[in-house]
């Protein structure tokens, strides 16, 4: 059974006509009525009583009306999601995000493209940068918005934004009401770090940083949230270098403060595997790239640059 074949019998079972069916499925009479022959040896019932003054439905034609209608329905809501869901504007995006990323433009990305691309379902899961690459190249991810100065083996993106490290320092901290602190002054103290298995790059950048500036910091504390790390120096259990955007965090009990004359670098990417972008991903890497391509990097917080 083929859909031209209820298209047709929907036609003649409207029209009770055959010349008039055939006109409006803009078809000649022997094909419209060689469909309705085929459709009813392969039912194995009649659907018509004919004759020569008129064709009517039958009992069983009449239920196999309201059947046809719809699976025609169907058919074209279903031809309708793909069109939608080729052009990118339908479909399902599960993407992973690093917790910073909240202070970091990604709720109002999300708010404008789902304004943009309302048929488009967001299913968010935070993880850490690490977690974020293992599950994309498992297939668990669409995308993962991750804390990283290169982009991970295998994996395609895009630059978000390009933000300066600052030193969260607690409250009473003696560099903490300077408009710049002296790296070298936080040897050893502890410093509160992310562990080299969730974020390599991160600690291993930090760890760089401090023997550039004359000491091995102290790695008493790793933690896996950007977060923790701010609620750790808080509670004085630290010190800690981190991207200019958790100033916004309004973290009770820290210090942002910006470091010496040194201007180094946290970058924020979009990523995913090449070999599973679908339109969907395309709209949002489409959005995320006219955003991007007009911000300017973020600098610490005036009264600490």
């Amino acid at each position: 059974m083929e859909l031209r074949h209820l298209r047709h019998f929907v036609a003649l079972a409207e029209e009770l006509h055959f010349g008039r069916a055939a006109r409006r499925l803009s078809i000649s009479q022997p094909p419209l009525s060689f469909s309705i022959r085929r459709l009813e040896e392969e039912l194995g019932v009649r659907l018509f009583e004919r004759t020569s003054r008129q064709v009517r439905l039958t009992a069983a034609g009449a239920a196999f009306l309201v059947e046809s209608r719809r699976i025609l329905g169907q058919a074209e809501d279903a031809r309708a999601l793909v069109g939608r869901i080729a052009a990118g504007l339908s479909g399902r995006l599960q993407l992973g995000f690093v917790a910073s990323m909240l202070y970091r433009g990604l709720p109002e990305l999300l708010a404008r493209f789902r304004l943009e691309r309302p048929g488009i379902e967001l299913a968010l899961r935070e993880l850490n940068s690490g977690e974020q690459v293992e599950a994309l190249r498992a297939g668990r991810l669409d995308a993962g918005f991750i804390h990283a100065p290169t982009l991970p083996a295998g994996l395609d993106g895009i630059a978000w934004l390009t933000e300066h490290f600052v030193c969260c320092l607690p409250q009473g901290h003696p560099q903490a009401q300077r408009r710049r602190a002296d790296l070298a002054a936080l040897a050893g103290e502890p410093l509160v770090l992310f562990a080299r298995e969730a974020s390599p790059e991160y600690h291993d950048r930090i760890v760089s940083l401090c023997a550039e500036s004359g000491f091995t910091p102290e790695q008493r504390h790793e933690v896996r949230h950007w977060l923790t790390v701010l609620a750790f120096v808080a509670a004085g259990m630290g010190v800690a270098l981190v991207p200019a955007s958790l100033a916004r965090s309004g973290m009770a009990g820290v210090r942002f403060v910006a470091i010496g004359n040194r201007r180094v670098r946290s970058v924020t990417r979009m990523v995913w595997a090449p070999e599973r972008v679908t339109p969907a991903l395309r709209s949002l890497a489409g959005l995320l790239g006219i955003i991007s391509a007009g911000k300017d990097d973020l600098e610490a917080p005036a009264d600490e640059a």
